[in-house]
């Protein structure tokens, strides 16, 4: 099933061969680059499409902004819409592009609005800890 976008690219709709989850991450969550925590949140999202492996988002409001620098990279995903990209430049080459989010994603994946993605190879870390841990 397909609509056009006003851009005239294809919008897809998850379905049975192409199926998109969306549910709340049970642990808290730190993502750590370049030696640093970039983010440490318990309102983490884990977003599963089809045979991909499963992505953690995490809320804006729980990232470090400040260690991001906003890159001109784009894609498109027909499901998900445009996705814009971060780098973290403490991390060197390897936080080229590391991060992506998409700032206003079709309706199917409304939750990931104002959440940040991170590429697991380009970063040190996406650390999963109990909920109730205390930040040390």
């Amino acid at each position: 099933m397909s609509t056009t976008h006003p851009h005239d690219k294809p919008v897809k709709i998850p379905g049975l061969d192409h199926p998109i989850t969306i549910e709340r991450h049970p642990s808290r969550i730190v993502v750590k680059a370049g030696g640093k925590v970039i983010a440490d949140t318990r309102e983490a999202l884990t977003l599963r499409e089809a045979r991909y492996p499963a992505v953690i988002y995490v809320p804006r409001k729980d990232v470090d902004m400040t260690l991001l620098e906003r890159t001109g990279h784009a894609t498109y995903c027909p499901y998900k819409g445009d996705c814009a990209y971060f780098s973290i430049p403490s991390a060197g080459e390897r936080g080229i592009n590391a991060v992506w989010t998409y700032q206003q994603p079709y309706g199917a994946v409304a939750p990931i609005r104002e959440h940040l993605a991170f590429y697991p190879d380009r970063i040190d870390a996406i650390e999963e800890l109990p909920a109730d841990a205390i930040s040390g």
